[in-house]
């Protein structure tokens, strides 16, 4: 069966690769199908259409970063209509709400750490279609105030309270079904450097989660081991839940491989991924 990633991001979100860099490593890693989920934006997915040869599967997507009352998630849309209105308008809220963000980031580097940013990287920054710690991280690495973004965002950010500018789950979920997507719930353990909820954890937010509609879950991804995956699908089968699987592809930023869709890096078939049936199904 076919390599397939769907959970991959460029620059236009927190990726480091552009739209043209990330065909190119897609294709050479041999990928025949995959999603393109930047973070609350899909103003990537034209350009990559434009770009795309014949005998790859492309399926435009998003991951929207959510939170109701204690549960915080990221929830995947599948195969979503870009010029849906719902859609559009609810991301643009989210960009209004990310600059907010930024705004109280810079705010808290100069007062606090006494880091004042430049012109240049301040018209950067706000330029960008989806900005994130990542991306002042990245900047206070390159200013050789931290070896890495991660070291950056745990000595500068990390303590920095911005409040809620998340989406909550039911809009999120609302907009993608109103533009003719699929809601999945992204890592639903735990995505990059969190600890892993338990099972019993889990289960619960299930149930939350369930009630809101999400129709799948990430089971297989580039953090999980085999008992990890193998509950994931199990809990989505008996929920009658869609089966997904996705790297978190981020470049530079992320020590993620693409195709990467386990701990191990073991090969993981499309077959077992049913998300993929009603995806390829809709462009047949």
């Amino acid at each position: 069966m076919a390599k397939f990633d769907l959970h991959i991001h460029s620059n236009y979100s927190d990726g480091s690769d552009s739209i043209k860099t990330l065909l190119d490593k897609i294709l050479n890693a041999g990928i025949k199908i995959f999603a393109l989920t930047d973070h609350d934006t899909v103003a990537g997915c034209g350009e990559m259409k434009n770009l795309l040869p014949k005998g790859i599967d492309f399926i435009e997507g998003t991951e929207l970063t959510c939170k109701t009352d204690n549960l915080s998630c990221h929830i995947l849309g599948f195969n979503v209509d870009c010029t849906n209105p719902i859609l559009l308008s609810l991301i643009e809220k989210g960009k209004q709400l990310r600059k907010q963000k930024l705004d109280t980031r810079v705010n808290y580097l100069k007062e606090v750490h006494k880091i004042d940013l430049t012109s240049e990287e301040t018209e950067w920054l706000y330029s960008r279609n989806s900005v994130v710690k990542t991306h002042l991280a990245n900047i206070l690495v390159n200013r050789g105030l931290a070896k890495d973004n991660i070291e950056a965002m745990r000595k500068y950010l990390d303590d920095c309270k911005t409040g809620n500018t998340k989406f909550s789950i039911k809009e999120a979920i609302h907009a993608i079904k109103s533009a003719g997507g699929i809601p999945v719930w992204a890592h639903p353990l735990g995505g990059e450097g969190e600890t892993h909820d338990t099972k019993e954890i889990f289960l619960s937010k299930l149930e939350t989660m369930k009630k809101y509609g999400i129709e799948g879950l990430e089971c297989y991804y580039s953090r999980y081991n085999d008992s990890e995956s193998n509950f994931l699908a199990n809990c989505a089968k008996r929920n009658n839940l869609l089966i997904s699987g996705g790297s978190d592809y981020h470049g530079t930023n992320k020590n993620i491989p693409l195709g990467r869709l386990n701990s191990v890096g073991k090969y993981i078939d499309s077959a077992q991924i049913s998300v993929l049936n009603p995806l390829l199904h809709s462009k047949i």
